[in-house]
């Protein structure tokens, strides 16, 4: 059986040559991360070209998600770009005030409407956490913090509150005009970073919808307030998914936390009908290693069976020695998770009742493929996509074959859990041949034999939105109408 979870890897300078490209197609890679902090725009539409043309060339269509960099939550710079020593103990100043490349043993720059967030006793991490410093006294233009965590500082490194509240506008006006240019290269996905509220995801749909883009939005959960009650319902509802970046997210909330927030967030995720990625550290040792690590194995293990759609590699891929062998390494882990019943099985909205005929029939469709006995796999004609996105809330040892005449379409479901996209022009077939025609492609690309049975959900008219109504059995080898 194909793999259910999916794989997103991130191009940067040693991986997005042609054969790179390719190769990493070929190890699994269902979906490309153009990173949107480094690279020119020319550089990201070359980029996705390249991607385009290889997928097609492989028969593979390949999702292209755009990361948006989000605002620079950062420190200034030290004098001759130098690093310092902060011991334990120390005092050390953020300082409003100071030249932003005038950072010095005692004192560096911070923007002032960061300080504005800021109060006596607040905790700040610095560095992802590998520095910590404790607030004792504020002015008007600077806070003056002891150092209870030291270690080496250099420039323009993170700064996080603990507990989070740092504000900052999700869209900076880099990210405006990185927009235009997803738009224009048309990605499939756009990423939000550090999302405090349904409004930032609002306000980018508009931008995209202006720039004539209909991507689909993950909304990046890194900040502390954005897993509150008060705002991740509305994240949720607002978007198209949302990513557990587990990074900035750690260090505002304690690692402590982060297992349990991690397994709530896929949980919502999936309960709101939208797509999860986990991301951030997942095979991070294979930057410099051939294999990974126990402690990883188990990391995108569990990601598995908490039921995330994909997982994320990021430095591992875009700078890392050994990117095809990580790629290779991260979907035997995979396959070997979802061997786990608990990847098998799923009671998702099992007592619950539906008012859409698409929704009740994407769900049956899947209760029906987990209890009879004899079926292989499942096909969904679509036109958006949304039918099989459905179906892939409900877990199953079972493939579904998103059917789909719009490339868009198909490269939009290579992101979704359990979903193979497949290229399928159901306007040009004679409506008595449909059925027929699309097992016969199904044979092109599943192991199935005479004698399987299969589900095939579609609408009476192809290319209608929301038009599936029809759910049918038939027998590999039957003559079939």
């Amino acid at each position: 059986m194909p793999r259910r979870t999916k794989i997103l890897a991130t191009l940067g300078p040693g991986s997005s040559d042609d054969h790179s490209i390719r190769e990493l197609i070929k190890a699994g890679v269902n979906v490309f991360r153009l990173n949107f902090s480094h690279g020119s725009a020319e550089e990201h539409c070359q980029r996705a070209e390249t991607i385009r043309s290889i997928g097609m060339a492989l028969k593979m269509p390949v999702g292209i998600l755009c990361d948006m960099q989000g605002p620079k939550i950062r420190i200034g710079s030290f004098i001759d770009d130098q690093k310092i020593n902060l011991e334990d103990g120390s005092t050390f100043t953020l300082d409003s005030q100071l030249d932003i490349e005038g950072g010095h043993q005692d004192a560096v720059y911070i923007a002032q409407e960061l300080l504005e967030d800021i109060q006596k006793d607040s905790i700040l991490l610095l560095d992802d956490g590998r520095l910590t410093l404790q607030v004792s006294v504020k002015t008007e233009h600077a806070v003056q913090c002891t150092v209870t965590q030291g270690g080496v500082l250099s420039s323009k490194k993170g700064v996080n509150k603990f507990g989070g509240g740092l504000s900052a506008k999700a869209l900076t006006e880099k990210d405006k005009a990185d927009i235009k240019t997803a738009a224009a290269l048309n990605t499939d996905y756009l990423a939000i970073s550090f999302v405090q509220s349904k409004e930032d995801v609002e306000e980018t749909r508009e931008l995209l919808k202006q720039a004539g883009s209909t991507a689909h939005i993950i909304a990046k959960i890194e900040r502390a307030e954005a897993i509150t009650d008060d705002f991740l319902p509305g994240i949720i509802a607002a978007s198209d998914g949302i990513m557990v970046a587990r990074g900035d997210l750690g260090v505002e909330i304690g690692d402590a936390n982060l297992v349990a927030v991690q397994k709530q967030l896929i949980e919502a995720a999936s309960n709101a009908n939208k797509v999860v990625i986990t991301a951030t550290q997942m095979m991070v040792s294979m930057i410099t290693a051939p294999t990974p690590t126990r402690a990883e194995v188990f990391d995108v293990a569990n990601a598995v069976l908490d039921g995330t759609d994909a997982v994320m590699l990021s430095a591992e891929t875009a700078v890392g020695q050994y990117p095809v062998e990580t790629v290779k390494a991260m979907a035997r882990v995979i396959e070997g998770a979802e061997k786990h019943p608990l990847a098998q099985r799923s009671k998702h909205r099992i007592d619950e009742t539906f008012e859409r005929i698409d929704e009740s029939l994407a769900l049956s469709a899947m209760y029906v493929a987990n209890h009879l006995k004899g079926v292989k796999a499942v096909i969904c004609m679509t036109e958006t996509g949304f039918t099989p996105l459905l179906m892939s809330r409900i877990t199953s040892s079972l493939p579904i074959y998103a059917m789909a005449e719009k490339l868009g379409t198909c490269e939009i479901t290579a992101l979704y859990k359990g979903v193979v996209p497949v290229p399928f022009d159901a306007s040009q077939i004679d409506p008595s041949e449909v059925n027929h025609c699309a097992v016969e492609k199904l044979r092109e690309h599943a192991e199935v034999v005479d004698g399987d049975l299969v589900l095939i959900t579609k609408g009476d008219f192809v290319n209608v939105h929301g038009g599936t109504n029809t759910l049918k059995i038939v027998r590999v080898g039957d003559v079939i109408r």
